[in-house]
C-alpha cells in the first residue's frame, strides 16, 4: 500500500514533470497521475498525487467537500492534510448526506456545526441551499471533492458533486475532483440509461446504474456532455487498472462510505438489492448485512431461494435467510427471505440480478408486493416497472436496455482517464 522512499522520490519528480506539461482537454484541467513504473497492485489516490505538487493550491480559499472516506494511502485525513499545509488556507468544511462523518442514516438532516479537529465550520450539502449561501461562496476560491463512491448512479454522492460542479460555474469558482477508484471495477457497465424524465437526487443526468466510472470521470462526463462549464481540474490516481476491484488496489482499508455501505460485499450486490427500497421488502437496513439480505415476514425464503435459482444467473447464487432488523421496515419483526452469495464477481451481473428478484417476488407474492414511486427515480425510468407489472420475461426487461447502453458506452469513451 505504501511506496518506498526511492520509488516515491522518482515519482515526485516524474509528477513534477508531467504537471508542468498539463493539458487541457474539453474544458478540463488534469494533474495525471503517472502509470508507468508503478508497482503492480498498488494504487497512489489523488490526495496522494495532489501532496506531491502541493503548490498547485498555494494561495487559494479552499472548501473540502469530503466524509470519513477522504484520507490518503497512510490514513491521513485529507481536511488535515489540507489544512496544515503552508500556503494553503482552508476556509469551510462541506458535507454530503450522511454528513462529513459519515454517521448520519439516509435522508436525515445533518445541522451545520464546526470540525472539532480544526474549528473550521462545516455546511451540509444534503441542503444545498444553506450551505452554499452568497456569504459561504465569498470566502472560497475552490471546492476540493475528496469522496469515495461506490459504482452506483444512484448512490448520491456523485450528483453532490453535480449540484456544487452547477453553483461553482455560476460563480466563477474552482472545481478539483480528488480522484479514487471505482471499486466495482471500471470496466463493467450495466442497467438503462436514466430519462431526465425521471430525473431527482438519486439521478440527476443520463448515467446507467452500473457506470463503471470514477469520480473525476464522472465530473469530466458531466461537465463536457452537459455544458456545466466549471473550472474543473482532476488530480489523477496513480496505479489503478481499470479492471481492478478495491481490495485488489493495496489499500488496505475500506472505510464506509455511509451507514449501509458497510463492505466492499455490499456494494458488489448494491446495484442488485437497492431496488428493494422501493418495495414492501426489507432490503436488510438495521442488520450487519443490508443489501446481501432481503425479506419479509410473508415471504417464504426457501421458496423464493429456490426459484431465483433456478433461474441459473450468471456469478451468484441465492440461500434462504431469517433475520429480525433492529431498525427500519420490519423493525423487531422476524423476516423470512434470501441471502444473496456471490460465487463470481467476474460473471455476476448485478441489475440484471434486480430485475430477476423483482420478477420473482412479484409472482410468487402478487397480493403482498408493493411498488412505491420510488422505484421509477431508482431505475431512472419508469420502463422497466412497468414491464415487470405486464409480466414481460426478465430476459427481454435486460435486452430492452442495451442499445442504450452501448450508446452511453460510447460517448463515455471519449472521458476515460484510465
Amino acid at each position: 500500500m505504501v511506496n518506498n522512499m526511492k520509488n516515491s522520490k522518482n515519482s515526485v519528480l516524474v509528477t513534477i514533470l508531467v504537471g508542468l506539461m498539463a493539458f487541457v482537454f474539453a474544458g478540463t484541467s488534469f494533474i495525471p497521475g503517472v502509470l508507468a513504473g508503478s508497482i503492480e497492485g498498488e494504487v497512489k489516490l489523488g490526495i496522494d498525487v495532489l501532496k506531491e505538487n502541493m503548490d498547485f493550491l498555494e494561495g487559494k480559499r479552499i472548501g473540502i467537500i469530503t466524509n470519513p472516506t477522504g484520507y490518503d494511502s497512510q490514513l491521513n485525513s485529507t481536511v488535515d492534510i489540507l489544512h496544515d499545509q503552508p500556503g494553503v488556507r482552508v476556509t469551510a468544511l462541506f458535507g454530503p448526506e450522511h454528513g462529513i462523518r459519515g454517521a448520519a442514516e439516509a435522508g436525515e438532516s445533518v445541522e451545520g456545526y464546526r470540525d472539532p479537529a480544526t474549528g473550521l465550520p462545516i455546511y451540509s450539502l444534503y441542503d444545498m441551499g444553506k450551505a452554499l449561501t452568497e456569504d459561504v461562496l465569498r470566502k472560497v476560491d475552490a471546492f476540493v471533492f475528496d469522496i469515495q463512491d461506490v459504482g452506483a448512479r444512484f448512490y448520491t454522492y456523485i450528483w453532490t458533486m453535480s449540484e456544487v460542479m452547477e453553483v461553482a460555474a455560476e460563480n466563477g469558482k474552482e472545481f478539483i475532483v480528488l480522484d479514487r477508484p471505482n471499486p466495482v471495477t471500471g470496466t463493467k457497465v450495466e442497467g438503462p440509461v436514466l430519462d431526465r424524465r425521471w430525473a431527482s437526487f438519486i439521478g440527476r443526468y443520463p448515467l446507467p446504474i452500473r457506470h463503471g466510472m470514477t469520480v473525476g470521470e464522472i465530473a469530466k462526463y458531466l461537465n463536457g456532455e452537459f455544458g456545466i462549464g466549471v473550472d474543473l481540474t482532476v488530480v489523477k490516481m496513480r496505479g489503478w487498472d481499470r479492471s481492478t476491484w478495491f481490495d485488489q488496489t493495496g489499500l488496505d482499508t475500506w472505510y464506509r462510505p455511509s451507514p449501509n455501505m458497510p463492505t466492499l460485499e455490499t456494494a458488489t450486490v448494491y446495484t442488485a438489492t437497492c431496488f428493494i427500497e422501493a418495495t414492501n421488502v426489507s432490503e436488510g437496513r438495521g442488520t450487519t448485512e443490508p443489501f446481501e439480505l432481503i425479506g419479509a415476514p410473508w415471504i417464504n425464503g426457501r421458496e423464493l431461494a429456490g426459484s431465483l435459482n433456478d433461474a441459473g444467473l450468471p456469478g451468484v447464487i441465492f440461500r434462504p435467510a431469517s433475520f429480525t432488523p433492529n431498525f427500519d421496515e420490519y423493525e423487531g419483526e422476524l423476516s423470512s427471505g434470501i441471502y444473496l452469495v456471490v460465487t463470481n464477481r467476474e460473471s455476476f451481473k448485478p441489475v440484471k440480478t434486480g430485475v430477476y428478484i423483482l420478477d420473482r417476488l412479484r409472482k410468487l407474492y402478487p397480493n403482498k408486493l408493493e411498488f412505491s414511486d420510488y422505484m421509477d427515480k431508482l431505475w431512472g425510468t419508469n420502463r422497466i416497472r412497468l414491464m415487470l407489472e405486464n409480466g414481460l420475461d426478465p430476459e427481454k426487461i435486460v435486452r430492452s436496455w442495451q442499445s442504450e447502453l452501448e450508446e452511453f458506452k460510447e460517448t463515455r469513451r471519449e472521458y476515460l482517464l484510465y
